[in-house]
């Protein structure tokens, strides 16, 4: 069965809260015709992660609309107002919201929006030469397969889960629930609550909040639930770099700077900079540190490990256990652990989705195989595709560490909205910082009554 094969000018694969965001914006843009789609049934952000007491890692502000269009109507601070929270949101004067709101203010957002198609898996995206079109073809739970074209594409199909290379061979079924990615934690949350011994690998926010839930699942004398080993390749388990002027790498100022700089220049610095985005919230440190001081009192002792500067170089299984080689970078010395699970808190990478397949031959590709991708977020194509294709959240080669974070989700979508719709339908500010990042491109004249904010130079 085919349905009818409509035409809008901006089609958005995969709706994760940057296509959300965009969607939300393009609301109200009524002379805008768009439509976004999703594989699954409904919407949903991080399902493995969402535990009681977890709390995003960015203001509230930082929500689907807000730092792009504070009036718009899908606001979280409209949310709170549908859901009869706002006060006592207010009273509990919080600037970071649980993680579950979060979600449950985006799943809000999609099930209200008029753009917004689940059910609707993409299975590919050609170019029609003859109208100057993408065809987008998807399909639902039951086999029905649509087509849509669009004059212009937008790609928010997220990022996918990594496993180090050490471990990726113990992801066939028989390994199902014991060597797991970290985004799958509370799928299995119950049952490595009851194993005698969890391994977990990552330095990030993730990696905390699954050792803290693990060591949280022991009783008050250190028994019960799972010794809980944490294990680290950075030199320390750090907090994020979190002060006023740091977080200033994550601004459409700093997005202009490193796009400027040469590629090997951009590697170096995305490497560098980990403590942006890889690291853990000091609260979250703060409250494994307390809850291992409770399980001293009384001279006991915490059924838990941590270790950083470790890499994990192999793994295998015996039949019963896991066993893990590691190797100490700083002091170059190789280890072994026994284990009963393996929590990866690994990470995220960008792939490019099979759906494009069909557009290889059609895309621009860098000489390492990546999109190459504009101010704007276009991506270079053939000057034979008269249509637009945009990205959300694989430009961190090019735009640096600010792509996969929220703070910046409602301003790149207002970008690609804007350059969509080819004037500023919604303003974006000129100056986003105080900081200075490179050097100055003109002489700096020390006034006595400054008129404008003093900047900062950074090499």
């Amino acid at each position: 069965m085919t349905a009818q094969h409509p035409t809008h000018d901006l089609v958005g694969i995969g709706i994760g809260p940057f296509n959300l965001s965009l969607a939300a914006l393009a609301d109200r843009v009524p002379t805008l015709s768009t439509l976004f789609l999703d594989s699954k049934p409904a919407f949903s952000w991080h399902p493995g992660l969402l535990m009681e007491g977890t709390t995003l890692q960015v203001p509230f502000l930082a929500d689907l609309v807000t730092m792009a269009d504070p009036t718009n109507p899908w606001s979280y601070l409209n949310y709170l107002r549908h859901h009869q929270r706002m006060f006592p949101f207010f009273f509990s004067e919080r600037f970071h919201i649980p993680r579950r709101e979060y979600d449950h203010y985006c799943r809000w957002v999609a099930d209200n929006l008029p753009n917004t198609r689940f059910d609707a898996h993409v299975t590919a995206v050609t170019w029609n030469e003859t109208d100057h079109t993408f065809t987008v073809t998807h399909q639902a739970a039951d086999g029905t397969t649509s087509h849509v074209s669009a004059r212009q594409l937008v790609l928010g199909t997220g990022t996918q889960p990594t496993l180090p290379p050490a471990l990726q061979h113990l992801t066939t079924p028989e390994h199902t629930g014991r060597v797991l990615h970290s985004a799958d934690y509370r799928t299995h949350r119950t049952t490595l609550a009851t194993l005698d011994d969890v391994t977990v690998i990552g330095a990030g926010q993730s990696g905390a909040e699954v050792t803290l839930d693990l060591i949280r699942h022991q009783d008050g004398n250190g028994h019960g639930g799972p010794h809980t080993r944490w294990l680290a390749r950075t030199p320390a388990f750090a907090p994020m770099e979190y002060s006023k002027i740091g977080l200033e790498h994550f601004t459409p100022d700093y997005i202009d700077y490193f796009r400027a700089l040469p590629d090997a220049t951009r590697k170096r610095l995305t490497r560098q900079q980990w403590q942006l985005y890889k690291g853990v919230s000091e609260e979250t440190l703060g409250e494994i540190h307390d809850e291992l001081y409770e399980r001293t009192i009384g001279g006991g002792r915490p059924r838990a490990d941590l270790h950083p500067g470790v890499e994990i170089t192999a793994a295998h299984h015996d039949g019963k256990r896991y066993t893990i080689t590691c190797h100490h970078t700083e002091q170059q010395r190789d280890f072994t652990i026994h284990t009963d699970a393996i929590v990866a808190a690994t990470g995220y990478t960008p792939q490019r989705p099979a759906l494009l397949d069909p557009l290889l031959d059609l895309i621009d590709l860098d000489t390492q195989g990546r999109y190459q991708i504009d101010g704007d977020y276009r991506v270079a194509l053939d000057p034979r595709v008269t249509g637009t294709l945009y990205v959300q959240n694989a430009e961190m080669h090019t735009h640096g560490v600010g792509a996969p974070d929220l703070t910046l989700g409602a301003w790149r979508a207002a970008t690609i909205l804007n350059a969509a719709t080819g004037h500023p339908t919604l303003p974006v500010p000129r100056q986003t910082s105080w900081t200075t990042f490179g050097a100055p491109t003109t002489p700096h004249t020390p006034t006595t009554t400054p008129t404008a904010p003093v900047t900062t130079t950074r090499p």
